[in-house]
This record gives C-alpha cells, structure tokens and sequence, in this order.
C-alpha cells in the first residue's frame, strides 16, 4: 500500500473528516477537495451565513463557534450521531490573526486570540481523541504555521498561539502512540486567502497604533497592504495546504509536520543552522 492509498477496509462513517474554519480559504478549498476524494467532510463555519453557503456548495455544513465549548460539543455530537459514533479526521483550520506590537497589544486582544486558536481547537480535539481511541484508528491534523517556529515582529499575539498549539500537538503526539491515532503538524508561509484582510481588522479594532513607538511602522504597512494586497511573490494558493492535508489523511506514515512554501522550508533550514543573533537579524527585517 502506497502513501497515497487508504486502508481500503475503512467504510464511508469511517472516513469522515470534521474541518473547522470553512468559510474561506484554506477550509472551504480542503472541505470541497476532501469531497472529491471520497471523504464525508463535515464543514464547520461560525457565522449562519457562511454555514448557509456552504450549504448551497453541496457540503454538509455546521455552526462551530469556537470560542463557545458548548457549540462545539454541540457540533460534534451532530457529526457523531450522522456517522454512528465514527470519526476518521479532524483538520483544525479556523482561527484569526491579530497583529500588532506586544507593547500595543491589549490583554484582552491577546486573550481572543488563544480562546480561538487555543483553547478552541484544544476543546474539539479533547472531545475527538476519545472517539478515536475506542475506534483504534484516527488523524488529527494543526494547520499551524510558519510562525509557530520562527517569531516574527509585530506578530506576538500569532506567534504565541502557534507556537503553544506546536508544543500541544507535539505532547499529544507522544501521548497518542500506539492508539493508532496520528497527529500532524501543517506549516504554511503566506497563502492567497482572507486571513490578512480580516486580521487587519481585527488591528484597527485592538491597536492604537497613533499613540505608538511603533506607528511609523504601521503607517508603512498599512500604505503597502493598501497599495499591494501584501501578496508576495512567495505565495501560493489553498491547494498547496489541500495536498499536504490528504497526504497526512491518507498514508500509513504520515508526517510530523509538513512545511508549505519556500519561507517557511527557509527559514527552517535557517533555524537549525543559523546562530541566534544572526536568525534574529534576519527575522527583524520581515516587514
């Protein structure tokens, strides 16, 4: 059997994925894929009309709203009772990004952002683990990020989670052995989605970046975005994400993490081999 082959003993209940953050980008293009490989997506949105557009795309669509560990309790009890209690995959995707110096950054701003991209996956993924321990099999797959190794300025409250979702999954992974359930770790560099349109909301609503040390530097960042789109020439689309996702899925070996975009495998490289000083010069200079 090839990395690309699935136990051909699983069943459909079996092969069904539950994906968080759907609406855009990188969930909605790995909950359609996922379909077209034969997988029984169950796609989860927080908003009742992203759920309703899903909908009308054909998936089987649900209101996960994580930072409500009731909603999400709610929502898997759904997919469990639609499946029969099974559950193959679980691909924790939904989340924000709030930017901003750590000085500018409020607490509470700080705080928003774990309860989603921490506390959140954190609540789905303990109900998950014992459906799949009962059942001897299972995936459960981060999209973490290439700021989950490499901090970056003005990316504290992102960096943080992602690093504290890293070290989660890694404990997990250790914690798993054995139970024939497999985490993975997804680490994107930029990929053409909303995220950056709606974290830049979420700057002009925590930042006060008038009163700033820091607001040269935001004025020159919020020129660029304007004038640019902040699209790199490093970006890639969804389906790059998408096709390390099915690998994770579908092989009897899959990965630990699997690194998406040329910053991301750079700064990898640089990370393990660089002295600090020299990796912290190159980091500062990321705009």
């Amino acid at each position: 059997m090839t990395d690309n082959d699935h136990d051909s003993s699983a069943t459909a209940n079996q092969r069904a994925v539950l994906i968080t953050g759907c609406s855009s980008g990188i969930g909605l293009h790995a909950a359609l894929e996922l379909r077209k490989h034969g997988y029984r997506v169950f796609a989860t949105a927080r908003k009742t009309a992203d759920v309703e557009k899903l909908t009308a795309q054909g998936l089987t669509a649900l209101q996960l709203d994580l930072d409500d560990a009731q909603s999400i309790g709610n929502s898997l009890a759904q997919v469990l009772d639609e499946t029969g209690g099974k559950l193959y995959g679980l691909f924790n995707n939904g989340g924000f990004g709030q930017s901003g110096a750590v000085e500018d950054l409020p607490t509470e701003a700080l705080r928003a952002q774990f309860e989603t991209l921490f506390f959140g996956w954190h609540e789905l993924t303990r109900q998950v683990v014992p459906v799949m321990r009962r059942q001897g099999y299972g995936r459960i797959v981060q999209n973490s990020s290439v700021l989950g190794f490499a901090a970056m300025p003005y990316r504290g409250a992102y960096n943080s989670v992602k690093f504290a979702i890293e070290g989660l999954s890694d404990t997990l992974r250790l914690e798993l052995r054995g139970s024939g359930v497999y985490v993975s770790i997804i680490q994107p560099g930029p990929i053409r989605t909303r995220f950056r349109a709606n974290g830049l909301q979420k700057f002009h609503d925590n930042i006060n970046h008038q009163d700033s040390a820091h607001r040269a530097y935001y004025e020159a960042t919020l020129a660029r975005l304007q004038a640019s789109g902040d699209a790199s020439r490093f970006t890639l689309g969804p389906e790059a994400v998408t096709e390390k996702l099915l690998h994770a899925l579908n092989s009897n070996s899959p990965k630990l993490r699997y690194r998406v975009t040329t910053p991301t495998i750079a700064f990898s490289i640089a990370k393990r081999l660089l002295p600090g000083f020299l990796l912290d010069k190159i980091l500062a200079t990321i705009p």
